[in-house]
């Protein structure tokens, strides 16, 4: 998948769950980021900031292999 900018994604439990951020924060994510789309605003190294439009939060930090394109 070629991660960009504007790039519409989803979580992917599997991979975040047990992960080194699951490890560092609290493990309970929350299921709008595995059920709604998301969208890159920002790319740093192997992580992308992506906001969840669908929910008033701010954007979340993940690595850009938990993450799946939603076509």
């Amino acid at each position: 998948m070629a991660i960009k900018k504007g790039t519409k994604v989803r979580a992917v439990r599997e991979k975040l769950e047990g992960s080194l951020e699951a490890q560092a924060n609290d493990p309970r994510f929350p299921d709008y980021i595995f059920n709604t789309d998301g969208e890159i605003i920002e790319l740093r190294g192997d992580y992308v900031q992506i906001l969840f439009g669908q929910v008033p939060t701010p954007p979340i930090w993940l690595h850009k292999d938990q993450v799946q394109e939603v076509k």
